[in-house]
């Protein structure tokens, strides 16, 4: 894949910063393209403060705020680093953003794509372009992406928030600040909520390619636990954009299991599969809610299905918000007027956190309840 102008802005501010100054001609050959190319760069660059150039050499400029170096007077500046900004990160990205503008900062976001070879570079580059502080939701998508792509967040040299992402114990990002959904929680509601309305254990159809599909999966296993259920069936996939020969066969898994009375009820991630999951369904002569009850996780487009679809709402804006707030603390621009990286008595740096915040059960046709009404999360901490 061609590298695009802002990734080799990206390793070009990379390898400025290291170096303090750096002749064009060796920039070309690290970057592998012509000096005519760099010494376009380096002019968009310098016109926006982010490099000096002076006789054939780029230097780092020289200290100066945050927003001097972005052109908006003193205001600070943080940084956001996210897989994507449409569906469930658009909600964070608004909550960080709100936040950021209550306090007179600006924000400023890359999106890695969910390519966490990538992310890395991503985070460097909102540091050349004058963050103080990030907000960091790696582009993690398998189990084994935080161990090979993760170490480096803990060696940044400004404060970073881990936005909706746990970490593995003993892991160098352990002691990070974090903020997330507590999507075990979520699980256990929808579950609770179907086994209310009379049905055995319910199956779940889920992903396996992102972090929030695997927390949904282990908390799956919690919920059953705590419900004292016995495990129903094997976690059924059905991708329907990415795989659609697989998404056909996680239909005709679930639609077996309710044809033979195995199972009445599903909890689906995410939404745009439950969807399709239910249309298809459909067609097949299962009825929602009559012959399975569905509930859906994210709640981005669910209220928007043929049969609106009941939804584990997490709290998405208020992740972005609170993560956003906690970062100004940690960097010491609060709206408070007080450094939050000491204690209140100036003692010794303040605890780091953990905020987990609980989603919510928005109840509506597709399980065949009453009057929707949501049933409230709030925040924990830990």
């Amino acid at each position: 894949m061609r590298e695009s102008a802002v990734q080799r802005h990206d390793r070009l501010l990379t390898l400025v910063r290291e170096q303090g100054t750096a002749r064009v001609t060796d920039l070309a050959a690290r970057l592998g393209v012509s000096p005519v190319t760099v010494r376009r760069d380096v002019e968009t660059l310098t016109r926006k403060g982010l490099v000096d150039r002076a006789h054939g050499s780029v230097s780092w400029p020289r200290p100066r705020t945050a927003g001097a170096a972005a052109g908006v007077g003193t205001a600070p500046v943080l940084g956001l680093l996210a897989p994507s900004a449409t569906y469930y990160f658009a909600d964070v990205i608004h909550g960080a953003h709100e936040a950021a503008a209550r306090a007179g900062a600006r924000l400023i976001l890359r999106i890695s794509d969910y390519r966490p070879e990538e992310d890395r570079a991503r985070a460097e580059g909102l540091l050349a372009a004058g963050a103080e502080g990030l907000l960091i939701a790696p582009g993690w998508r398998g189990r084994g992406d935080q161990a090979e792509h993760g170490d480096w967040i803990g060696e940044l040299p400004a404060p970073a928030v881990l936005l909706e992402r746990s970490v593995d114990p003993g892991s160098p990002l352990a002691g990070l600040d974090r903020v997330c959904s507590d999507h075990a929680h979520g699980v256990l509601l929808a579950l609770r909520h179907l086994v209310g309305q009379g049905h055995t254990a319910p199956l779940l159809v889920a992903r396996a390619d992102s972090p929030t599909a695997l927390a949904v999966r282990a908390g799956y296993d919690q919920a059953l636990s705590a419900l004292g259920l016995e495990w129903p069936h094997p976690v059924i996939e059905a991708p329907a954009d990415r795989d659609p020969a697989g998404f056909e066969r996680g239909v005709q898994a679930l639609w077996t299991a309710v044809t033979s009375g195995r199972a009445t009820a599903a909890l689906v991630h995410n939404d745009v599969d439950a969807i399709q999951l239910v249309q298809r369904l459909t067609e097949l002569g299962v009825r929602v809610p009559g012959d399975l009850a569905v509930v859906a996780y994210d709640d981005e487009v669910a209220a928007l299905a043929d049969t609106p679809l009941t939804a584990v709402a997490p709290p998405k804006r208020e992740v972005g918000q609170l993560a956003a707030e906690l970062l100004l603390e940690r960097w010491g621009r609060s709206v408070h007027g007080r450094p939050a990286d000491r204690a209140a008595d100036g003692a010794e740096p303040a605890a780091r956190r953990h905020l987990a915040l609980l989603p919510r059960l928005r109840v509506r046709a597709s399980c065949g309840a009453g009057a929707p009404e949501p049933l409230e999360g709030s925040r924990t901490q830990g």
